[in-house]
């Protein structure tokens, strides 16, 4: 594994070296996520989906579109099986 240092300001900001700018594709303006694990090691990734824009057709789409009370009816009907699975689990 390689390592690249960078130096924090005292604003607490970074300069992402150009070497990790390079392999995550990164241009200015870019998105970055620093996920932590439980045992306090930190990794730097690419969002899949950094704004909402970025979203659109990442669900497919419907032959025909749904009334706003039919798109609460599957928000509702989706997160209620879901907490019953994890009650479950």
């Amino acid at each position: 594994m390689k390592q690249v240092i960078a130096t924090v300001t005292s604003k607490g900001q970074i300069t992402v070296p150009a070497e990790v700018r390079e392999t995550l594709g990164l241009e200015a303006g870019a998105k970055l996520i620093f996920a932590i694990d439980d045992e306090g090691n930190i990794f730097l990734r690419k969002p899949r989906f950094p704004d909402v824009r970025s979203l659109a057709g990442a669900a497919g789409s419907l032959k025909q579109p749904m009334s706003w009370k039919e798109m609460l009816a599957t928000a509702y009907e989706d997160r209620f099986t879901q907490a019953r699975s994890e009650a479950h689990a």
